[in-house]
């Protein structure tokens, strides 16, 4: 599989396929939100979409990052959402970096949108639908944001060698500057578990495909063969501690 990394200002033509990554926190976010019960994600343009999305439909919930803001129900943390019930609900979301990432790529013929929790599930439709030319959008710090990177070159390696680690992958997006912030309070409208929360390596079974319903970027959750989710669970090589430990997340938490 021949992959490219981008940042979304190097977007130059749409690609076949992209894998739109953001660990923290937007598509860390998102899969939750499905767990939580939603229905769908639709990816705002803007804040002002966003409440507008929210105005016309006001059973859909509204999501963006940052602290609370009027027209908005939730904020982009994986560790406040988590106690959310979202059954059958649309979520409206809203962030700097995720969606306007899978935005500017929303004329491609496959969308994915993928974080750590959702690294093989996303690998494997990666595999099943062999394509042979992969882009990978790292969104974070204009495409320097080694947590989007360090995922992005994992699922690229996951798509064709089952076997690998995911240790030092996590290890490098545990040491980055989001995940300081995060840890150190910087940013707002967090929670204290976000950054192991952000790590967790398939946690769900699905992938996430985002396309046009209409004017609209919809997300949807595509469940993937168990087999294969079990298949990569048995081949890891360390443990769910072993990794935390070697990632440095208790460290950052403390």
């Amino acid at each position: 599989m021949d992959s490219r990394f981008l940042g979304i200002g190097e977007l130059v033509e749409t690609p076949s396929v992209a894998v739109v990554v953001d660990v923290m926190s937007a598509f860390t976010v998102a899969p939750w939100a499905f767990a939580q019960g939603a229905e769908k994600i639709v990816l705002a343009e803007s804040l002002d979409e966003a409440r507008a999305l929210k105005a016309r439909h006001p059973d859909w919930a509204a999501l963006k990052d940052g602290p609370p803001a009027s027209g908005f129900d939730m904020v982009n943390s994986p560790g406040l959402l988590r106690s959310v019930d979202l059954g059958g609900r649309t979520v409206v979301q809203k962030t700097t970096a995720g969606t306007v990432g899978a935005l500017a790529v929303k004329e491609a013929s496959l969308v994915l949108c993928a974080g750590f929790v959702v690294a093989e599930a996303t690998a494997q439709v990666l595999r099943t639908r062999e394509n042979t030319g992969v882009t990978f959008v790292v969104t974070g710090e204009d495409g320097q944001a080694d947590e989007d990177l360090a995922c992005a070159q994992y699922i690229a390696r996951r798509a064709t060698e089952a076997r690998t680690d995911a240790t030092e992958f996590l290890r490098r997006a545990a040491q980055s500057r989001a995940a300081a912030e995060l840890a150190q309070g910087v940013r707002q409208g967090v929670h204290p578990d976000d950054v192991a929360l952000c790590l967790e390596v398939d946690r769900f079974p699905f992938a996430m495909v985002a396309t046009l319903e209409g004017s609209l970027m919809v997300l949807r959750p595509e469940t993937v063969p168990s087999r294969g989710l079990l298949r990569a669970a048995q081949l890891r090589s360390t443990d769910e501690n072993e990794v935390r430990a070697a990632s440095g997340v208790d460290k950052l938490r403390r």
